[in-house]
């Protein structure tokens, strides 16, 4: 399914605090986000499509309570596609918000049906490391760094991070490794949303070892960078995700 592709994805993808800027003038570069305060609940619906047919949905929420936040994402098929696929994919992301935006200390990944697949990676930034468990097997990774996140808080990390830079990278923690990723910026025109017709800022993933997902993500800076569209290409399929309901509270 898409969440499982992009995020493992599970799926999606994109952004970080403390993300390196390359453009020789930052101030420029960057799209900056107005000072606002952080939400505090936040209930999207996406629209998941493979190959421009509909599969199923995707229901993000995201909670916040004092400094601490919880993020989970659900993906069902739907429809003729239930039969073949009736469990669902289910990711966590919990940690802390921060002045530069989200610092994950969990990330969980799990199926509903293959329970001996669930994967839980947790990041200690006292210690600057990495801590997996999947399977019954556990390992660790040093060298953790400012502003990584998890395949799941990426995507809202761009509503949260002070500044968007042209040039983006960061690492990502995954269900079982830690990636490098790497974005740059363009325009990505206006969408139709739930919340309106938005003109969208267009993130997209720079190939840098061959057989990488092409991941695309457009955010709504009037929306303070809200994620509206998430496309990936990977294995020969178009995986994408489209906003059709949001909820969001200050």
């Amino acid at each position: 399914m898409f969440k499982h592709l992009l995020l493992a994805s599970g799926f999606m993808i994109a952004a970080t605090a403390q993300a390196a800027p390359r453009d020789p003038d930052p101030p420029r570069a960057e799209a900056r986000v107005e000072s606002y305060a952080p939400p505090t609940q936040m209930n999207l619906v996406y629209d998941f499509y493979r190959n421009g047919h509909k599969l199923g949905q995707v229901i993000d929420t995201f909670t916040r309570n004092g400094s601490r936040y919880m993020l989970s994402s659900e993906t069902r098929a739907n429809g003729p596609l239930k039969m073949l696929w009736p469990g669902s994919i289910r990711l966590e992301s919990s940690g802390v918000v921060t002045p530069q935006g989200l610092r994950p200390t969990r990330f969980q990944y799990a199926r509903s049906d293959a329970p001996h697949k669930l994967a839980s990676a947790r990041l200690d930034w006292k210690q600057r490391s990495i801590a997996w468990q999947y399977k019954g097997e556990s390992w660790q990774m040093k060298g953790l760094k400012n502003g990584t996140q998890d395949q799941l808080s990426q995507l809202y990390q761009f509503m949260f991070a002070p500044s968007l830079p042209a040039d983006y990278a960061l690492q990502v923690v995954s269900r079982r490794d830690l990636d490098d990723y790497h974005y740059t910026r363009s325009d990505g025109g206006a969408i139709v949303t739930p919340l309106g017709t938005l003109a969208t800022q267009q993130y997209q993933r720079v190939e840098q070892k061959p057989g990488e997902k092409a991941i695309t993500v457009w955010v709504a800076p009037a929306r303070q960078n809200l994620p509206v569209q998430i496309r990936v290409f990977d294995d020969g399929a178009t995986l994408e995700q489209r906003l059709v309901s949001a909820s969001i509270k200050g």
